[in-house]
């Protein structure tokens, strides 16, 4: 069985949880987003399955999971992208973050998020069980959408972006 990796605010591995237990306790536990942006600098949307057990149906960056027991957060990442998404491409680590989410379910996301970036311009074949959709958009129609339907939104992607875009403007 896969366990979640437990944290504490530094991001030191504390031991570990199923994961189920680690979403009813609300434990911190390390996790990570992947941001893909194309050639024409359009960020790679993923719509969440319908069937996820948490925040079905809502859009988010191109993938996200939790690195398990004794594996490597960027190997995780990648691996995670391949899988969802159908593809591979150079990852590079941009920054991390702590954040708590509540659901409607009584799970809650608790989260030490390492944000990793890449570039990619070949076909997507998303994981169908993974992802009801895919579409590419330019940051100001990310930033649009999000602000004119929230609801339709991960947490995460909406604490992120603003973090993001901090990062990507210090790389210009």
């Amino acid at each position: 069985m896969n366990r979640l990796i437990l944290v504490d605010e530094q991001d030191t591995a504390l031991g570990t949880a199923e994961k189920m237990e680690a979403h009813e306790k609300a434990l911190l536990h390390r996790a990570f987003s992947v941001f893909i942006f194309n050639s024409k600098g359009e960020m790679l949307l993923q719509q969440r399955a319908h069937e996820k057990y948490h925040s079905a149906g809502l859009w988010t960056n191109a993938c996200c999971s939790h690195p398990y027991q004794g594996q490597d957060t960027q190997v995780a990442a990648e691996k995670r992208l391949q899988e969802e998404m159908g593809f591979t491409t150079a990852l590079t680590k941009a920054f991390e973050f702590i954040y708590k989410a509540a659901f409607e379910n009584g799970l809650t996301e608790y989260e030490y998020d390492h944000v990793f970036v890449g570039k990619y311009d070949g076909p997507v074949i998303p994981d169908k069980e993974e992802v009801a959709g895919f579409c590419f958009k330019s940051m100001e129609q990310v930033e649009a959408v999000v602000k004119q339907y929230p609801e339709q939104y991960t947490a995460w992607f909406k604490i992120a972006l603003p973090k993001l875009e901090a990062y990507l403007a210090k790389q210009q």
